[in-house]
């Protein structure tokens, strides 16, 4: 649909040619989204060629359905995803293909149904309030980083609904452990392209180890802790008590650890990120933030916003959605055939690398009309209806899908309409879009912390 925004956020410019081989390897360490060619921001298909191995890239909403629902069998997860996950998630629903795959989607995907995500929305609202204390005590103009805030209120929520305010969940020390890990996997994709082993030596290799190693200990201890004590309200005890609906079969405590540091891992950052870049888009469009700021003191925000006030937050989910087209979460999705196929006409034997470069596809020349512009009017309900499937993949697609996507739209929905009534952030710093596993903002959005003193006010700005 036509576009007006005249807001263009920041973007990465791929470079016109690819850099030498040691420059290249620099910039895939540094950020791998730098060295896609552009073509892929054009084309239907691109191949490309590095060290004798080629790599294929598939931007067509038609072909990324053959891959990820047509013939989803023909595809493994690739030996890179494996390699940048299975260290710290395991053989969890993230890593692991066929069988296994299916017997542990089968048992957790009822925990994730409508009415269970909707159990868990007041704690995401005494999340948000404890979070705006926090920041009213900040004075006006005082700096902070936006992700930081976002990750904090998200792993606040997590500490709830997941272990249920688990006394002995050290929450600075996680979150600090996956981020060690998160910001070691460049060099992951780089040995990986190399063909060299995961245990080749490089920088951060130690910290990297101690971060999975960390995450793993704690993460295993919390379920032998419950299994020795009470049952709780929280994720862990219905991992644990959830049963495969055609064998009754339960889960491993190995498989419920690797599933719970799935959940914890991506259950905070995605939401964390489509939040922080949902503000850094409002601070840049005056007027859909008064339509967000409309829409949240319509449902009663910032301090009586219910659960149903949240479900009924439609424009301010096309704002979340809209920034996760732009940024999305999880910016490439990762595949190798285990026989020869055939995608759009471009043969690709067994073990290529085949990418669906999500952040390129959202910002696809042939698939969006102004595909660099913030335009939230593009997930109007109406809207909808002319977009293919396939070209918006913020939580994948196909049987693979999200299985906590409800809960994390539902989460950003309501902290964003509960926090957004009483502060603005002002970025300080043109971000640029990392992918490190996620698309994290380089240095995590610095901005200036503004205090909305009424509504009114907020009406007005």
């Amino acid at each position: 649909m036509p576009s007006d925004s005249p807001v263009t956020p920041a973007r990465i410019i791929p470079p016109a040619e690819q850099p030498a081989f040691l420059r290249y390897l620099r910039t895939v360490v540094r950020n791998p989204l730098e060295v896609w060619p552009e073509a892929i921001y054009r084309d239907k298909v691109h191949v490309e060629r590095f060290l004798g191995r080629d790599a294929l890239f598939v931007m067509d909403p038609d072909l990324i359905h053959q891959i990820l629902v047509e013939e989803p069998e023909k595809y493994l997860k690739s030996e890179m995803m494996q390699r940048l996950l299975a260290p710290a998630l395991g053989r969890g629903m993230v890593t692991s293909d066929g069988a296994q795959w299916r017997r542990q989607r089968r048992i957790v995907a009822p925990l994730f149904r409508p009415s269970e995500v909707a159990r868990y929305v007041p704690q995401m609202l005494a999340a948000a309030d404890r979070e705006a204390v926090r920041l009213a005590a900040l004075p006006e103009g005082a700096p902070v980083s936006l992700t930081f805030e976002m990750m904090r209120m998200t792993f606040d929520i997590i500490a709830e609904t997941i272990l249920a305010g688990a006394d002995t969940f050290d929450v600075p020390a996680l979150a600090e452990a996956i981020n060690v890990y998160l910001s070691s996997t460049g060099w992951v994709v780089a040995l990986a392209q190399l063909r060299l082993p995961p245990n080749f030596p490089r920088p951060g290799r130690k910290r990297f180890h101690e971060a999975r190693d960390y995450l793993r200990r704690v993460t295993a201890d919390l379920v032998a802790a419950r299994r020795r004590g009470k049952s709780r309200p929280d994720l862990i005890q219905a991992l644990i008590d959830a049963r495969d609906e055609e064998t009754g079969e339960a889960m491993t405590d190995v498989e419920i650890v690797d599933n719970l540091l799935t959940f914890i891992a991506a259950g905070h950052e995605t939401t964390a990120l489509a939040l922080s870049w949902s503000f850094y888009l409002l601070s840049l469009d005056p007027v859909a933030e008064r339509k967000v700021l409309a829409e949240a003191e319509a449902a009663g925000a910032p301090d009586r916003l219910t659960p149903e006030g949240v479900a009924g937050l439609g424009y301010t989910r096309q704002v979340i959605s809209e920034a996760l087209r732009l940024y999305p979460a999880a910016p490439a999705l990762l595949r190798q055939p285990v026989e020869p196929v055939e995608i759009g006409g471009v043969k690709a034997r067994p073990g290529t690398q085949i990418f669906i470069p999500i952040y390129a596809v959202h910002r696809h020349k042939a698939l969006w009309d102004n595909p660099d512009g913030f335009d939230p009017d593009r997930f109007a309900p109406e809207a909808g209806k002319m977009r293919h499937r396939y070209q918006y993949l913020p939580f994948g697609g196909g049987p693979r899908i999200c299985i906590g996507m409800g809960f994390a739209l539902t989460e950003a929905a309501a902290l964003l309409a509960k926090l957004l009534p009483r502060f603005r952030f002002e970025v300080t710093e043109e971000p640029v879009p990392v992918a490190q596993v996620t698309l994290r903002p380089r240095n995590g959005l610095p901005a200036r912390l503004r205090h909305r003193r009424t509504t009114q006010t907020a009406r007005a700005a």
